[in-house]
């Protein structure tokens, strides 16, 4: 049977680990130390490591930790050449993880980075910064046009596919999403229950993708109410790109 945990690391940031009680796999690895103490403490062995781009709060800590497990395969996006890499990736190419009986499918999901990558397969999805729970990440290096057509590849999954993004932004980003979508009943349900769950120590991901299409506004783009609070008696007249641009550079400005 195999576990899905996310590893606190820095003050927001998730690694996430899935594992047997033998192995583990380790997803975004920004730094060592809480791998290391992990791995010791359940005394369990690295299967494979998956890198989504190379911002290093999501690859920092992989010389440290292949200094300690030397020979770990580690899986990332061949464009950016990350340091520590051996595996790389573009779309479509399968990693395969034998000691777990896993085999991840890669989308290349460019917007946060030019050579982010997204990882699919067993009902989970590891998207790094491309989308949180009721928000997506900045654009760095690329262009709003290419992150809102790869979050909406992203929601086009099964409702029920895990959303496991690399952040604890998620009240945050409610407080953000309720400015445009304030009668959303279902947002409203999530503030309380992230609430509750950060008031007690949980992590609020990782969250499903129904939920999300149901929540996170920058899936929303095409609904009219969204759309009037952005754009006004002109947003019939912009395309949901536009929308989306517009909520993005609202987003990076909101206190």
């Amino acid at each position: 049977m195999l576990n899905l945990e996310p590893i606190p690391a820095f003050e927001d940031n998730y690694i996430w680990a899935v594992h047997d009680g033998r192995y583990a796999l380790f997803v975004d690895p920004g730094e060592a130390a809480p791998i290391l103490t992990w791995l010791t403490d359940r005394r369990m062995q690295p299967a494979a490591i998956l890198v989504t781009h190379h911002h290093r709060d999501h690859c920092g800590g992989l010389t440290e930790i292949l200094s300690h497990h030397p020979g770990i395969p580690v899986f990332g996006p061949g464009h950016d050449r990350i340091p520590g890499v051996d595996r790389p990736v573009s779309e479509g190419t399968r990693c395969a993880i034998p000691e777990l009986a896993l085999d991840f499918e890669t989308w290349a999901i460019p917007g946060h980075t030019p050579g982010h990558v997204a990882y699919l397969g067993h009902g989970l999805l590891f998207c790094g910064d491309t989308l949180f729970s009721c928000g997506c990440g900045k654009v760095f290096g690329s262009t709003p046009e290419h992150l809102h057509a790869s979050l909406l590849r992203l929601a086009g999954l099964p409702d029920a596919t895990q959303v496991c993004c690399a952040h604890e932004y998620t009240l945050d980003n409610i407080r953000f999403a309720l400015t445009l979508d304030p009668d959303n009943l279902s947002l409203s349900a999530w503030r309380t229950t992230a609430q509750a769950m950060r008031q007690a120590g949980h992590p609020t991901l990782p969250t499903r993708m129904g939920d999300e299409r149901a929540y996170n506004p920058f899936l929303r783009c095409h609904e009219p109410s969204i759309r009037q609070r952005l754009a006004g008696a002109h947003h019939e007249q912009l395309d949901d790109t536009a929308i989306f641009k517009a909520m993005r550079e609202l987003k990076d400005r909101f206190g």
